[in-house]
């Protein structure tokens, strides 16, 4: 890690910061960088936009894609003050970056109220056995869907 790296962490950690003084949301920020400049961020907002899925990480990917013109971050440094949770990390999975520096751990997360360990436990059950009951309906129909996207000559892969 460089100086730098430490730079980009400072600012994610201001963002949570900022955050939690103007009570937007939780204590959550993140930065995304390419070629060494910060080219989106983002704080938690979930309570003030009534969104659960607006997390620090999925606002700064969501802006920076915007400014990229494109779905995925190639080439781009996420940093975030936290681990991220299983939404984040799935959507930084899809979103390809090179890497991502975290600050604090799920562990500390978990000891200021926010543990995302009982989403960990219910993906690793099968479909029956989660709290939240998950029902497969219609499945041929959906596989048609599926067999249209194949065939499709003009799709953008991603």
């Amino acid at each position: 890690m460089t100086e730098l790296d430490e730079q980009f962490m400072r600012r994610a950690i201001a963002l949570a910061q900022g955050g939690i003084d103007s009570n937007i949301g939780g204590p959550f920020g993140s930065v995304v960088v390419k070629n060494g400049e910060i080219i989106a961020e983002g704080c938690n907002r979930v309570t003030s936009e009534n969104d659960p899925t607006s997390h620090a990480e999925i606002v700064a990917i969501r802006e920076a894609c915007r400014k990229l013109g494109s779905f995925q971050l190639e080439g781009c440094t996420i940093y975030t003050s936290c681990e991220p949770c299983p939404m984040c990390l799935g959507a930084i999975y899809w979103a390809r970056p090179d890497r991502v520096y975290f600050a604090g751990t799920r562990d500390d997360a978990a000891n200021a109220g926010f543990d995302d360990e009982f989403i960990y436990e219910e993906i690793s059950k099968d479909l029956g056995e989660r709290r939240l009951p998950v029902i497969n309906l219609l499945r041929e129909e959906a596989q048609a869907l599926f067999e249209n996207w194949k065939n499709k000559a003009d799709k953008t892969e991603y």
